[in-house]
């Protein structure tokens, strides 16, 4: 008998569009009852940085956490109906940055005992030696997801396919109704209590894959997302420039500030997300690793022809 059973599983049953429809509906109602209280004390003020221009709150994540959190118990099966639940102190943490600007050590404290009990949970063995190497391959993916939100509807529309690629219907659909409001122009962000969570979660659900492939290539149908951010850090790391210092040299920064529209980048990453998805689904490694390589020369393509010069951000100041 499994050590933890949703309590409501075997009461509760809907088809999964349903109970993401539901989700979606939860959270958007949610959010736009929380919008006035985040417009009063999260309010996001543009900087030299920023992607955007006008005053948008922030901490909108809080929407679909709560809400995903507590259909995946109502809803889901096995332990991963828990993952969501398990990520909430690391949303907590998230929620008490954006609005009191955490030191990075506490903040990633926490990431690194989120991350311990995600591998704790994993039902495949880890030889000892990999087990750092597992954790710190979970805090890049809760730290990569919260660097590539950045745009108006980019991580939550990619997170969306994610979550419905790996089965997490109730968390797909809660995307979905805060997607409404971030989509651009965006009327809330997600902040750190919501990109972090869902980082952590996405890695969850991968660590709960039946086998070590099938972990890697659920983490591969994220490339879009993780990739951008895991080559701008090696970019940086070569070109001596300290990789925790906030910059717009991410490939999504760099083609919005070259003249792309946020739904023009958050519709390009979410559809290479949906495509390897569908690879993923099909079981079909050789296409994966195919469609694998078109969304890296994609990339190249776009840096060298369409994005701002990777330097650019110096020359400019």
């Amino acid at each position: 008998m499994p050590l933890l059973t949703p309590p409501a599983a075997a009461a509760l049953s809907l088809p999964p569009l349903a109970v993401a429809a539901l989700a979606g509906l939860l959270s958007w109602l949610l959010l736009k009852a929380l919008l006035p209280v985040l417009r009063r004390r999260l309010l996001d003020q543009p900087n030299a940085r920023s992607s955007h221009r006008v005053a948008t709150p922030r901490g909108g994540g809080v929407s679909f956490v709560v809400v995903g959190s507590l259909l995946s118990l109502a809803f889901g099966q096995g332990m991963a109906a828990w993952i969501p639940l398990f990520c909430l102190p690391l949303a907590v943490v998230g929620m008490l940055d954006d609005r009191f600007d955490l030191p990075a050590g506490l903040r990633y404290a926490a990431q690194v005992a989120t991350a311990a009990l995600l591998v704790a949970l994993a039902p495949l063995p880890l030889p000892l030696w990999l087990v750092p190497v597992v954790l710190i391959a979970v805090t890049a993916v809760i730290n990569f997801m919260n660097f590539m939100d950045g745009l108006d509807g980019l991580v939550a529309l990619s997170a969306m396919v994610l979550m419905a690629t790996a089965g997490q219907w109730p968390v797909a659909g809660a995307l979905a109704g805060f997607l409404i409001w971030n989509w651009s122009p965006a009327r809330v962000f997600m902040g750190d209590v919501g990109s972090t969570w869902l980082g952590a979660g996405f890695a969850g659900l991968g660590l709960q894959q039946p086998t070590p492939w099938a972990s890697i290539s659920l983490l591969l149908v994220a490339f879009p997302l993780l990739g951008d951010a895991f080559f701008c850090v090696l970019r940086r790391l070569w070109a001596g420039q300290p990789i925790f210092q906030a910059h717009r040299l991410h490939l999504f920064q760099r083609l919005q500030r070259a003249g792309w529209p946020h739904r023009r980048v958050a519709a390009l990453y979410g559809g290479c997300t949906v495509l390897l998805a569908l690879a993923w689904l099909g079981g079909q490694p050789w296409v994966l690793l195919l469609l694998l390589g078109g969304a890296l020369l994609l990339g190249v393509l776009l840096d060298l022809h369409q994005a701002l010069p990777f330097g650019a951000e110096e020359r400019s100041g």
